[in-house]
């Protein structure tokens, strides 16, 4: 028998973008990897939205890019080979959501990570760029080298956000043991 409602973060994550990204959307995905959040982005927005994705490794770009081609769906994203903490030189308007996936490439190179000090300063620049009830979500992968801490920064960082200008929830399955991600949730009042 397998669970109906609480499978993992990535399929609540997937859940949350479904009922929030509508078409017209500009949405940001803030690290790329093998593409799939940003096909679904690219889904949701329609013809009529964008989607920025970055990526540090040209790899994740190669693979996202030959999925968006075969979906017919490349002309609504833009993606760049940039560490994600340098959005702010890519986007000059407003986001309706972002998204982060912490950790490294599925399937990639294990030493490539993402690390507290870009991370924060691009969850501050993405916060910057949402609109008024605008929504970034952000999975913390902590099995990995440095993955724990990081997850610890995000948390320490979003525990201090004023909550007349955010609300932040916490998904976090508790009983399960390996390490399960979190999920971070936050609204932009």
């Amino acid at each position: 028998m397998g669970y109906k409602y609480f499978i993992n973060t990535v399929d609540l994550a997937k859940k949350i973008m479904k009922g929030y990204v509508k078409i017209g959307d500009i949405v940001l995905d803030c690290t790329v990897g093998n593409g799939n959040d940003t096909i679904l982005l690219a889904q949701l927005v329609g013809e009529k939205g964008k989607v920025y994705g970055f990526d540090i490794q040209t790899i994740a770009l190669k693979i996202t890019k030959e999925k968006l081609i075969e979906e017919n769906l490349a002309n609504r994203v833009t993606l760049i080979k940039e560490g994600h903490e340098n959005i702010d030189k890519y986007i000059f308007e407003k986001i309706d959501f972002a998204i982060y996936n912490l950790g490294y490439l599925p399937g990639g190179d294990k030493n490539i990570i993402t690390n507290i000090d870009t991370t924060l300063v691009s969850i501050k620049k993405s916060l910057s760029l949402l609109n008024e009830n605008g929504l970034l979500l952000i999975t913390c992968y902590t099995g990995h080298k440095g993955g724990l801490e990081e997850k610890e920064g995000v948390k320490d960082f979003l525990n201090n956000l004023n909550q007349k200008e955010y609300n932040v929830l916490e998904f976090n399955f508790v009983n399960q043991k390996n390490n399960p991600p979190v999920l971070f949730g936050v609204e932009k009042l």
